[in-house]
């Protein structure tokens, strides 16, 4: 049984919240308009040797390129690409500043990010503004592989800029937040630290064995935002269970019910689950593939890749003000 709670809250106990990624480390510092062009310097010296001996190749992410353009593949900077990019490390959260490039009057960079947040330049404490565009770092970071920022905890892809932001969106070895509704839990932690985290944290969502189980979610008249949460096991992996109940439009609730699976997206496609409403001659059935948990409810109820049904709906399927939700996990 899978009892309510209100927004903010979680049922049981529940509720999860979405921190951000691990940083990538490194130095702290990063260098002046000088340092800047004598890094791009390095760079077009390289290409032209390149172009000259007719050499071609394609920068990680970007793509095939002619041994003219400036773009090189790594290789044609042998000891170089560690030390570029290690020019590009913020100073404050330790990622890459990436194009476009500003600085400070005395040439310290900052990424776009903390810039926003920052009063003065964080290596010299001089003034951020007016902004000035560092054009000799943005040329070499167009012909520089930056890593993901998740390297550390495995990625060993390295991008193009333009490229980064997009991957590490959907990098799997971006770290898990805790899968559970609401918005009180921070934590964070590998796949492997997930079920132990629900165990610890989250003693009271209830467990069901087997692949065919009734998720039966109390007292659904509740009124505001409820979410209600419980766990299948099955076929060696966990399942978790969501029914939420929140104003997608102003003035009109409605019930968003799907399964997610506690691995990653590429296990997730070799399951199938299907939701059924029974009761009064009447019969709703969804069915898809469970998200990973890597995804989250949200974006799935922001697509309405979900079961989607009214309160009007719900009370023709309740029993008492109890809505049974029968679930069949099945593998591809």
């Amino acid at each position: 049984m899978s009892r309510p709670s209100s927004a903010g809250g979680a049922a049981g106990g529940l509720g999860a919240g979405k921190a951000g990624g691990s940083k990538h480390g490194g130095s702290g510092g990063t260098t002046a308009s000088a340092a800047a062009a004598a890094a791009a310097a390095a760079v077009v010296a390289a290409a032209a040797a390149a172009a000259a001996a007719g050499v071609s190749g394609s920068v990680a992410g970007s793509g095939t390129v002619p041994a003219a353009a400036v773009a090189l593949p790594v290789a044609a900077l042998p000891g170089q690409s560690a030390e570029l990019t290690a020019l590009f490390e913020c100073p404050v959260c330790f990622d890459y500043v990436l194009p476009p490039i500003l600085q400070c009057q005395a040439g310290h960079l900052v990424c776009n990010q903390c810039r926003q947040k920052l009063s003065c330049c964080p290596t010299c404490r001089g003034p951020l503004t007016p902004s000035i565009r560092n054009l000799a770092m943005e040329k070499v970071a167009s012909n520089l592989p930056f890593p993901c920022k998740y390297a550390s905890a495995g990625c060993l892809l390295s991008l193009h800029h333009s490229e980064k932001p997009e991957h590490e969106e959907v990098c799997e070895f971006r770290p898990y937040t805790c899968p559970c509704p609401g918005a009180s839990c921070k934590w964070q932690g590998s796949l492997e630290a997930v079920m132990p985290h629900l165990m610890h944290a989250h003693k009271s969502i209830t467990t069901l064995q087997g692949e065919d189980i009734v998720f039966l979610a109390t007292d659904i008249n509740l009124p505001g935002a409820v979410d209600w949460v419980m766990m299948q096991s099955c076929f060696g992996h966990h399942f978790m269970l969501v029914l939420e109940k929140q104003e997608k439009y102003e003035g009109h609730q409605q019930f968003f019910a799907i399964v997610l699976l506690i691995g990653t997206r590429k296990q997730a496609e070799n399951f199938a689950y299907r939701l059924e409403l029974n009761g009064n001659r009447r019969r709703l059935t969804w069915e898809a593939t469970p998200r990973s948990i890597h995804d989250g409810v949200a974006a799935a109820i922001m697509n309405s890749d979900c079961l989607v049904f009214d309160t009007s709906i719900a009370h023709l399927f309740a029993d008492n003000g109890n809505l049974g939700i029968n679930v069949t996990i099945s593998m591809c």
